[in-house]
C-alpha cells in the first residue's frame, strides 16, 4: 500500500478540486445542482468505492461548523441591506417560527409514520428543519426572482441554522438521557443563545468596520483576510459568551459587507471563492462519510420523512410564519417549494451519532437520502415552478444599482472612488460640472470604449463609462451619496432634497 506522503495528499487534493470546478461546468450543461455532484463525488472517493477511509463523525462535524460560518461569512458580505431590509421580519419569522412549526410537524409525521419513538421522530424532524444557505446561494445564482423573495430566502437560510443547532443538541441531550432542564428552560436557553448571538455579531460587525477603515492600505491583498478575521472573532465570542455562532457571523458579516470598506470587490471575490471552497470542502466530505451499502435500507423512510416535510412541514412553516405579513400566495406557494435541504441538516445528524444516541447512525442515513432527494425534486424545478406561479425577476432587481468601490491612497490622504454608468443609470448624458461633487472631490478619469479621457467640466458620462474620483476620507460619504442621488434622479438629483440612498448599497452579487 503506497504510504500517504503530503505530496501525494496535495496532488490528490487538487485533482479532487479540479474535479469538483469541473462539476459545476457540467451543472450548468444538465442543471443538475453542483452541491449534489460534490455529494457524489465524496461517495465516490469513499471506502465503499475508491476506498479512502473516513468515519470520524467528530472531525466532520468540526469542519462542517467551519465550513458553515464561512459560507454564512460568505453570504452576509455579498448580501446587499437594501435586498433585504424589508423583508427582514418575515425572514426572521421564517427562521423561526417557521423553523419550529417544520421541526414539530416532520418530527410528529416522522414518529407515526416510522418506528421510532417520539424523541427520535422528533430529533429528525429537528436535523431536517433548517433550509441550507450554501444551497440557497447556490440555486438563486440560476434563478431570477424578484427582490422581495431573494431577500426572504437569503435572509432566512442565513438565520435558521442556528434555531436548528439548539434544537437539535436539545434533543440529542433528550434522546441521550443527559438533560436535565425542563423544554421550557430549554426554550429559554436557545431564545437567549440567539439573542446574544446576533448582539454579538452587531457589535462586531461595527467595531469591525471601525477598525478596518482605519487598517485601510493601498493594496488589495491581505485586507480580506482582516475582514473574514473579524467574522471569525465574531463567531468565536459570540460561542464563548453563550450565544449563536451561526447566527454571530452572518449578522457581523451583514454589517461588514454594507460598511462601504475599501477595496470592495476584492472582499466579495475573496469572500465568494472562499464560500466555493468550503462548499465543496462539505459536500465532498459528507460524501465519504456515509456508507453507500447503507443507504438502500433508509430509502423508505427517508421518503415518507421528505413526503411529510415538502407536503406539510415547510408549507404549514411558511404560512403560519408569513399569514401575518400579507405576502401573497404566489409567494407562499414558492417560497414553500423553495425550502431547499443540503449540507446543514447532514452536518446537524452528525450530533446525535457523536453523542452515542440509539439509532443515530439510521438517523444520519435517513437524512442523507433526504438532502438528495431534496435536491433533485426541489432544487431541479425550483425555475419551473417560479414560471408556472409567475415569480419571475419582475425588473425590481439590483442589476440597476450603482456600485461605487473605494480604495486608500496611502500617503496622499485620499480615496480612490470608481464606478461604472450602468445601462439605466441617468448619470448618462450628465457633465463633469453637473455633478457637482462636494470640494475637494475631482472626477480624474473617465475610460470609454473607444479610450481613456481626462475630462474637463463639459465632459458628458455616457453608459458604460468607467469613472474615476478622487477625493478626500472627509468627503467620501458625501461623493458617494451625490453619485448615487443623480444616477437616480438624474442632473436635477438634489433639488427636491434628495440625498442619495443610505451608503451601504452595493451591487449584490451576479444571479
Amino acid at each position: 500500500m503506497t504510504a500517504v506522503t503530503p505530496e501525494l495528499a496535495l496532488v490528490v487534493a487538487s485533482v479532487v478540486l479540479v474535479a469538483a470546478v469541473a462539476a459545476v461546468r457540467l451543472s450548468t450543461q444538465t442543471g443538475l445542482p453542483s452541491l449534489l455532484l460534490y455529494l457524489g463525488l465524496g461517495v465516490v472517493l469513499g471506502e465503499d468505492v475508491l476506498g479512502i477511509p473516513f468515519d470520524d463523525e467528530q472531525l466532520a462535524q468540526s469542519i462542517g461548523y467551519t465550513a458553515l460560518a464561512l459560507i454564512l461569512a460568505e453570504g452576509g458580505l455579498n448580501t446587499r441591506w437594501e435586498a433585504i431590509r424589508g423583508s427582514l421580519a418575515p425572514a426572521s419569522a421564517l427562521a423561526t417560527v417557521g423553523t419550529v412549526v417544520s421541526f414539530l410537524v416532520t418530527g410528529l409525521g416522522a414518529w407515526l409514520l416510522l418506528d421510532i419513538d417520539l424523541v427520535t421522530g422528533l430529533l429528525l424532524g429537528a436535523v431536517v428543519a433548517s433550509t441550507d444557505s450554501a444551497a440557497v446561494f447556490a440555486v438563486l445564482r440560476s434563478v431570477k426572482l424578484p427582490r422581495r423573495l431573494v431577500g426572504i430566502l437569503e435572509a432566512e437560510s442565513g438565520l435558521n441554522d442556528a434555531p436548528a443547532v439548539l434544537a437539535v443538541l436539545a434533543l440529542t441531550a433528550a434522546a441521550a438521557g443527559t438533560s436535565e432542564s425542563a423544554w421550557w428552560v430549554s426554550v429559554l436557553m436557545a431564545a437567549g443563545a440567539l439573542v446574544i448571538g446576533a448582539a454579538v455579531g452587531l457589535l462586531s460587525g461595527k467595531a469591525g468596520a471601525v477598525v478596518l477603515r482605519r487598517l485601510a492600505i493601498p493594496t488589495s491583498g491581505p485586507f480580506p483576510l482582516a475582514v473574514l478575521a473579524v467574522a471569525g472573532i465574531a463567531y468565536g465570542a459570540a460561542v464563548l459568551a453563550g450565544g449563536s455562532g451561526f447566527i454571530a457571523v452572518y449578522v457581523c458579516s451583514l454589517v461588514l459587507g454594507n460598511a462601504r470598506l475599501p477595496h470592495g470587490s476584492a472582499i466579495r471575490g475573496f469572500a465568494t471563492s472562499l464560500g466555493w471552497l468550503a462548499q465543496i470542502g462539505l459536500f465532498i466530505l459528507l460524501g465519504l462519510l456515509v456508507n453507500p451499502s447503507e443507504l438502500p435500507g433508509a430509502l423508505l423512510q427517508a421518503l415518507a420523512v421528505t413526503a411529510v416535510l415538502v407536503v406539510l412541514g415547510r408549507p404549514l412553516s411558511v404560512v403560519l410564519s408569513l399569514v401575518w405579513f400579507r405576502v401573497p400566495w404566489r409567494d407562499l406557494a414558492f417560497l414553500s417549494w423553495a425550502g431547499l435541504r443540503g449540507a446543514v441538516p447532514i452536518v446537524l445528524a452528525t450530533i446525535p451519532v457523536v453523542a452515542a444516541v440509539p439509532g443515530s447512525r439510521q438517523v444520519f442515513n435517513v437524512v442523507f437520502v433526504v438532502v438528495v432527494v431534496s435536491v433533485l425534486l426541489q432544487a431541479t424545478t425550483l425555475p419551473l415552478m417560479a414560471r408556472l406561479l409567475g415569480v419571475q425577476d419582475d425588473g425590481d432587481n439590483d442589476s440597476d444599482d450603482m456600485n461605487v468601490e473605494s480604495a486608500p491612497l496611502g500617503r496622499m490622504g485620499a480615496d480612490l472612488l470608481e464606478f461604472r454608468v450602468h445601462d439605466r443609470s441617468r448619470l448618462h448624458g450628465v457633465s463633469v460640472l453637473e455633478l457637482r461633487l462636494p470640494q475637494p472631490a475631482h472626477v480624474s478619469l473617465v475610460v470609454r470604449a473607444d479610450g481613456a479621457i481626462v475630462p474637463t467640466e463639459t465632459t458628458t458620462l455616457r453608459h458604460g463609462d468607467a469613472v474615476l474620483v478622487v477625493t478626500t476620507p472627509a468627503v467620501r460619504e458625501q461623493v458617494d451619496r451625490r453619485l448615487r442621488a443623480v444616477s437616480e434622479g438624474g442632473r436635477l438629483a438634489g433639488w427636491g432634497g434628495e440625498n442619495g440612498p443610505p451608503a451601504g448599497g452595493r451591487e449584490q452579487r451576479n444571479r
